[in-house]
């Protein structure tokens, strides 16, 4: 039987940051990944999606996008090849096409045996890198017989792949507002649900949002506002990278409700939280100009006014006069795609390490269980944790622990002798 010191589970951008950082530290250690590596990249992404970060931000520290402009937003096909570039260029002992079907621990042996598609494997740690973004959250609010087709946001890649006639998105964050702007240019007609979110400015006075989360130092936010962890951010780097402003999506026809709550006689029902939604996305917004503002006071530094910036459009009639219910046949809509987020995954490891809903007890992503790590999750040190640069230094961060673990056990027992200072 295979034996390990630590064995990665999970072969995309987690995995392969954790791979560089292992063998940094002279860790011996493998990565299994069910698919192929970056496979979250490759299909579980629509066709025209674009990073939500430019390419100067949105990579590994070691390795630059040197066919994009560093300004610019690159594919998702760009992005899953930059992943398997990455993994070659580090060597990264990636085993594709292997699932790991259960770990559980060798008592009074230390480690755990490993049961995977390809056989069983011993590893004195686990690190389970595989994300965030596991399965599809699909509501129970519509039944299936309701006569319209239903997917998750997970599964939608073109307007062609839909049948004719309206759509309805559900789900205001990122890729919600992203396929609700992509189906309007492309004809259709679009109902968007949006429920509370943050929303920042792509760019403001010259800069990227992201640079200005990084000078602010609001990248390294170590946990979210009391009620705002699962808050959806509304950002967009399609079409050259915007503002995603909800106002102007309602003013180019597409029609906006409060979030999504039921569904009686063929019809859904919308909370009456619109108006309150949109609002705490404008708070949100200018927030973000404010602290950039003061900190170009602060310091002087040379960078153009933005009048524009704070231009709010005028409010559509959508938003003025909400629609609290509406009637899928009436209004011609054959499809509802479901932004409405993922679930996380971790039935396959049999220790004592989550809580009663089934979330990772951990602290940076050591494990409550010894010898378990995790990472790639929302927020496991900070706010850039789910960045490709803030995944990165979450995974020097456990490898480092675990070098520590290491050396601890190198110890052989013999003290050393500390001659007194007088001698």
């Amino acid at each position: 039987m295979e034996k390990i010191d630590t064995l990665v589970v999970g072969g995309g951008q987690a995995g392969i940051a954790m791979s560089e950082h292992l063998s940094q530290a002279g860790v011996p250690h493998i990565v299994l990944e069910k698919d192929r590596t970056a496979e979250a990249w490759r299909t579980g992404r629509w066709d025209g999606l674009m990073a939500n970060g430019p390419a100067w931000h949105d990579r590994f520290p070691s390795l630059e996008f040197t066919d994009s402009d560093p300004d610019a937003f690159v594919g998702k096909d760009r992005m899953a090849q930059y992943l398997v570039d990455y993994a070659a260029m580090i060597k990264a002992p990636i085993r594709q096409g292997v699932k790991v079907t259960q770990a559980v621990r060798l008592p009074g042996q230390g480690g755990f045996l490993v049961q995977t598609s390809a056989g069983d494997i011993v590893a004195r740690r686990i690190v389970a890198a595989t994300g965030a973004f596991q399965h599809p959250v699909l509501p129970k609010i519509v039944p299936q017989t309701a006569g319209v087709k239903q997917l998750h946001s997970f599964f939608y890649k073109n307007p062609d792949q839909l049948p004719a006639g309206a759509v309805m998105v559900v789900g205001g964050g990122s890729s919600g507002a992203q396929i609700a702007d992509e189906l309007r240019r492309a004809g259709r007609r679009v109902f968007l649900s949006v429920g509370p979110h943050g929303r920042p400015p792509r760019r403001y006075r010259g800069r990227d949002y992201v640079w200005w989360l990084g000078v602010l130092g609001l990248w390294d936010i170590a946990a979210p506002a009391p009620g705002t962890e699962h808050v959806t951010i509304a950002v967009s780097g399609a079409y050259g990278g915007h503002t995603m402003d909800f106002r102007r999506l309602a003013q180019e026809g597409v029609t906006l409700t409060g979030r999504t709550c039921a569904f009686q006689d063929g019809a859904l029902e919308f909370a009456d939280d619109l108006g309150a939604n949109l609002a705490t996305g404008d708070a949100d917004y200018h927030r973000l100009l404010d602290l950039a503002d003061a900190y170009i006071q602060r310091t002087g530094l040379d960078l153009p006014p933005d009048p524009d910036a704070r231009r709010i459009l005028p409010d559509a009639a959508c938003i003025r006069d909400p629609i609290r219910k509406l009637n899928l046949t009436q209004e011609g809509i054959s499809t509802i795609i479901w932004a409405t987020g993922f679930r996380q995954d971790f039935d396959w490891l049999k220790v004592d390490a989550f809580d009663e809903k089934g979330a990772p007890i951990h602290q940076r992503g050591l494990s409550a269980a010894p010898d378990v790590y995790f990472l790639g999750l929302p927020w496991q040190s900070r706010r850039g944790s789910s960045f490709l640069w803030g995944v990165w230094h979450d995974a020097k961060h456990i490898a480092d622990q675990i070098a520590i673990q290491r050396a601890y056990l190198q110890y052989s027992g013999n003290a050393a002798i500390v001659q007194a200072a007088a001698e």
